[in-house]
């Protein structure tokens, strides 16, 4: 392909340059071959241009960054925003997508809203895939990742593959940190949704004004005039979000207990705990639904109705949608009952912000008669100022707490644990993850129910650099096999 089919407009090139040949594109210099275009991105912690020598030594046919070097040796080609050039130029590079493209972001929900709303277009017939914090699945090919949003050239090659493999509807999670860096773009999105926004990714965001600001990029730039906005309207960013919406001349969906039920949007008129599921009265168009969503927690009701928005906003029926509801699964990890103990039911949830773990709780609670238990820890490296919250909406939430390691990463595990413990009062600290949950499940009793959060889908635990095999699901399982036993 040549440089200016690759680039577009989006840079000034000399016509020489812009007729060279470029086999490939790449923006880590250890996997430049022969031909790439290789991009020097500026990072939090490193300057792509450092690499722009090794590059060329890989063989780059030429390069992309924001300022020249003195004395390269292959044509740089400068733009004053090389992260989107990148983006862009991976869209033009693999230039297959799904026809139908629902993006959805929000602190919390993204992976159950990606996966749901794939659910619901499967049972409409639509050859469906969903991309995000689980990794990539679609009808050919499951791939587990544990990146929210993949860099711009890794995601623009999954578009191309499963829409040559026939997918035609895609759900897939925007992260705040994607749409900052301008790793969506030139997805061609049909459709985004946004679920809610609380404290988290304070130690990349600066402000939770900025952070706010970086999700509505989604309504502000990505999603087209026209397309639709579905939206949950039971938070304080709701109307925001719905404004910048609004502004961009997209359909509103507001869905919730303050949705739009006489219009586009789906009301929750009322919602009762049946059992492991629950029983929704909704409207949309002024017609009223009954649905039995299997499924636990509140939260998962807010889940259920953004998935349905966006099915609906893309042109599914709206019975059909309702109808499916009833036979959602949930995401791997996400609220996930894994078994029992004594009667006492063990939950899986990856709940690693002060929201999030709320929400976990208090969705349980009416399935503890007797103690509500809850082992977790916090993330090292990430922002340290929720760790104190967390362990007193711990405390608050639950009748016995046992605080544990989650990801040390660099960070000293005791450290961690001891921030989270001054507010945790009465916790019991076990810092062996396995053994906390062990020792979580031996005290189970009839009309107990307990909660192991951080974690949840994750198959590995980050000590240092290294990352060790771990899984909550299986030292769930060993715990209750050894009683058995």
């Amino acid at each position: 392909m040549k440089l200016r089919d690759l680039l577009g407009n989006d840079a000034a090139i000399e016509p020489a340059v812009a007729a060279l040949e470029v086999t490939g594109i790449a923006l880590d210099s250890r996997v430049v071959k022969p031909g790439d275009l290789f991009f020097a991105l500026a990072g939090s912690k490193t300057d792509g241009a450092r690499f722009i020598d090794a590059a060329i030594a890989a063989g780059a046919a030429a390069v992309v960054g924001d300022h020249a070097p003195d004395g390269c040796k292959v044509p740089f080609i400068v733009t004053a925003n090389p992260r989107r050039a990148l983006a862009l130029a991976a869209a033009n590079f693999f230039p297959a997508q799904p026809a139908t493209i629902a993006a959805v972001t929000g602190t919390s929900g993204k992976t159950s809203v990606a996966a749901f709303t794939r659910q619901i277009w499967e049972r409409s017939g639509h050859a469906s895939a969903s991309i995000g914090t689980i990794g990539l699945v679609s009808p050919k090919r499951t791939v587990y990742g544990s990146l929210t949003t993949p860099d711009p050239i890794a995601l623009h090659r999954q578009l191309d593959e499963i829409a040559r493999d026939g997918v035609t509807h895609l759900a897939f999670e925007a992260s705040s940190h994607g749409l900052d860096q301008y790793r969506l773009d030139g997805v061609r999105v049909s459709a985004g949704g946004f679920t809610n926004l609380t404290r988290d990714h304070m130690d990349y965001h600066p402000t939770v004004a900025h952070y706010l600001a970086a999700k509505l990029r989604l309504f502000r730039e990505l999603v087209p005039p026209g397309g639709a906005a579905v939206i949950s309207a039971d938070h304080e960013c709701s109307a925001e979000a719905i404004s910048v919406a609004q502004a961009r001349g997209l359909r509103v969906m507001a869905v919730g207990r303050n949705g739009d039920g006489a219009g586009e949007g789906i009301r929750l008129v009322n919602a009762e705990v049946s059992g492991f599921a629950q029983e929704l009265s909704l409207v949309h168009r002024d017609r009223a639904y009954a649905v039995r969503l299997p499924l636990v927690g509140e939260f998962q009701i807010e889940n259920a109705l953004v998935s349905a928005g966006l099915a609906i906003g893309t042109g599914s029926d709206a019975a059909d949608v309702f109808a499916s509801l009833e036979h959602l699964e949930g995401a791997k990890g996400r609220l996930e009952r894994v078994g029992e103990r004594n009667g006492a039911p063990v939950f899986v949830d990856y709940a690693h912000k002060p929201d999030a773990l709320a929400k976990a709780l208090q969705a349980l609670r009416p399935y503890a008669r007797r103690r509500l238990i809850v082992v977790f820890g916090a993330g090292g490296d990430r922002d340290a100022g929720k760790r104190p919250i967390m362990g007193e909406i711990a405390a608050e939430n639950a009748d016995r707490v046992i605080i544990t390691d989650d990801n040390p990463r660099s960070e000293k595990p005791e450290v961690i644990r001891a921030a989270i413990l001054a507010t945790a009062k009465g916790a019991r600290e076990i810092g062996d993850r396995a053994a906390a949950i062990r020792a979580a499940i031996e005290e189970l009793e009839d009309g107990d129910a307990l909660l192991v959060a951080g974690k949840g889908h994750e198959t590995g635990q980050i000590v240092g650099g290294e990352v060790l095999p771990f899984s909550d699901h299986e030292a769930v399982a060993a715990a209750l096999a050894t009683r058995v036993a």
